[in-house]
């Protein structure tokens, strides 16, 4: 899923992986977004817009009311959660 279609309010879970020589280490967040879009880091990177390197973001909202900002990557994936919110009629 990209970034674009992302929706506010919307839960997702992002699963994150950052490669290891011994394996992945896999990390998992779950919860409402809240924002989401590209940003620029404090990092100084040439020929790019501001000098500065832009990264894609994600702020979500967990379940116990807990703000967290992730920077999606090439080992990044956004899935849509299901919240049973769907009553049959």
């Amino acid at each position: 899923m990209s970034e674009r279609q992302l929706e506010i309010g919307q839960r997702v879970r992002v699963v994150q992986q950052v490669p290891r020589q011994s394996g992945p280490h896999v990390a998992v967040v779950e919860g409402e977004v809240v924002s989401f879009g590209f940003g620029k880091t404090g990092s100084w990177f040439a020929h790019s817009k501001d000098r500065k390197l832009w990264v894609e973001r994600v702020e979500l909202r967990k379940a116990d009311g807990e703000l967290v900002t992730l920077n999606l990557d090439q080992y990044s994936r956004v899935e849509l959660v299901d919240d049973g919110s769907e009553d049959a009629a």
